[in-house]
């Protein structure tokens, strides 16, 4: 495959997409950003913003004529105008296609039948058949765990503003994640490496650990006192989220972010990657010293 130097970005807004434009433009590549005509988000001058209609496969072929790549991180739920971004990756002849994964291996069996990676499921559904076409649209998708860096700011992983931690199932259960900078980076290199990378996933992780190391490491960033053990049940967790779904009308609430958290520490959802694309894409993994002092960047 020919080299990839024209990318566009679809989504650059949000908790991921900053990061990943960044690097891209640190990267060398030519980057066009896709934005809704609404939007009044200012983008560096380096880059070419494009407005687009999601919901016209015409206006995104329109704006994808001359690009090589596109990097998706538009929001799972808008499955469509993510299916409308294939098609027109591939009636523009784009070469390569990173779809909004980078989360939990919804590859996995397991994980694959969680409804509430059903969109993302139907999106790589698309690519491996555009793949199949000798000289078609390839794909890569990048799978990394929970985001680290943010998953610490906020409470996910680990919660510095109130000391305290979720341990599900004891907390004993080992997940891979990863920082946004070093997704960032991992598109970027994808890109570079487009014929290693083609029509697969690619697994990254800056660290694997547990909840419970996670406490551990707290206390030893921030002191051993006064930190808070919630010790929670996968399995109750699932079974209430299951129930929900089965209502007439589901409330969102009740059942997205429960089977997120499942996905990571619930049993056998394959949230412990055993290999790893770290060394083909040039991802540093982070040393238990290092996460200590991100833990304290946040406290």
């Amino acid at each position: 495959m020919s080299s990839i130097t024209k990318v566009a970005l679809a989504g650059a807004s949000g908790n991921l997409g900053p990061t990943i434009l960044e690097q891209l433009v640190e990267a060398g590549f030519q980057v066009t950003v896709l934005t809704r005509p609404s939007s009044n988000h200012t983008f560096p001058p380096s880059v070419k913003v494009q407005p687009v209609d999601y919901d016209s496969v015409e206006s995104l072929t329109n704006a994808l004529n001359g690009q090589d790549a596109v990097v998706s991180t538009l929001a799972a739920v808008a499955v469509e105008k993510q299916l409308h971004l294939v098609e027109a990756a591939a009636k523009a002849h784009v070469k390569r296609f990173i779809p909004s994964e980078f989360g939990s291996d919804t590859l996995h069996e397991k994980t694959s039948t969680l409804p509430i990676f059903a969109p993302k499921v139907k999106v790589l559904d698309a690519l491996q058949k555009h793949s199949a076409t000798p000289g078609g649209l390839t794909y890569t998708a990048v799978v990394n765990g929970p985001f680290l860096d943010w998953g610490i700011k906020v409470g996910f992983v680990l919660n510095v503003k109130e000391k305290s931690v979720n341990l599900f199932d004891g907390g004993e259960r080992t997940f891979s994640t990863t920082t946004l900078p070093s997704i960032g980076k991992t598109v970027a290199a994808v890109l570079k490496h487009p014929e290693e990378t083609k029509n697969r996933a690619v697994y990254v992780q800056s660290i694997a650990t547990t909840s419970k190391k996670l406490l551990e490491l707290g206390k030893e960033a921030l002191g051993a006192d006064g930190w808070t053990e919630n010790k929670i049940s996968s399995e109750e967790v699932a079974a209430k989220a299951w129930e929900e779904l089965k209502q007439p009308q589901p409330n969102p609430d009740k059942f997205v972010f429960p089977l997120i958290q499942i996905s990571i520490w619930g049993e056998g959802y394959g949230s412990h990657f055993q290999k790893l694309d770290n060394e083909l894409l040039g991802i540093p993994q982070l040393s238990e010293a290092e996460l200590v002092e991100l833990i304290k960047s946040y406290a």
